[in-house]
């Protein structure tokens, strides 16, 4: 499945997957992203007790990837 076939939001569940790390590593990085006011980390939005992983937050961390390299 490619980046463009998800859905807009995911779980962080589901962004770990996507991103081939384990649930608990995802949600530091996310965590990371709150308490560092966007700086570093996984993107995440609040949608009341749940935090969703914004699909244009990993294209974003796709092609960061592919600019190092």
């Amino acid at each position: 499945m490619s980046l463009d076939e998800l859905p807009d939001f995911l779980t962080v569940e589901e962004a770990a997957a996507v991103l081939r790390i384990g649930r608990t590593s995802a949600y530091l990085l996310c965590q990371r992203w709150r308490y560092s006011g966007g700086e570093v980390g996984l993107p995440v939005v609040r949608v009341g007790r749940q935090l969703r992983v914004p699909r244009a937050a990993l294209v974003r961390l796709a092609e960061a990837g592919r600019a190092s390299e």
